[in-house]
This record gives structure tokens, sequence and C-alpha cells, in this order.
């Protein structure tokens, strides 16, 4: 898969690295976030969390979409 954002700014020869967790396009490592998320489970009548954080990849529009405030 070619990166979505090197194809818009015209640079067609950059492979993608993963697959934006939000919007579903590929994107390469010069525009890929990897994001840390905690995971949750439901356990009886309460949630448990995980103590390690699992990784989640979101393209840089994405990332800026969810941290601008």
């Amino acid at each position: 898969m070619r990166c979505y954002d090197c194809l818009q700014e015209a640079r067609s020869d950059t492979d993608g690295i993963g697959v934006c967790s939000r919007c579903g396009l590929a994107t390469c490592e010069n525009h890929a976030r990897i994001r840390q998320v905690h995971v949750a489970r439901q356990v009886a009548m309460g949630a448990s969390h995980s103590r390690l954080p699992a990784r989640r990849v979101v393209c840089h529009t994405c990332d800026a979409a969810e941290t601008t405030h």
C-alpha cells in the first residue's frame, strides 16, 4: 500500500507502514502517529484495565483532529 498523504503531496513512492485506526487510510512512517491507549474489559460488575497500554496507529490528520482543542 502507498501512503495516502504522500500521494496527495505528489510523492507516490512511499510505502505505508500501517492503517489509521480512525479513517482507515494507509500511512507512512513520516505521517503516522503512534498513540497509547488503555484497554479495558468487562469483568463481573466492573471494568478491568490492563497495566500495559496498547498501541494505536493514526494518521497525522486524525491525530490533529483528536488533539486540537
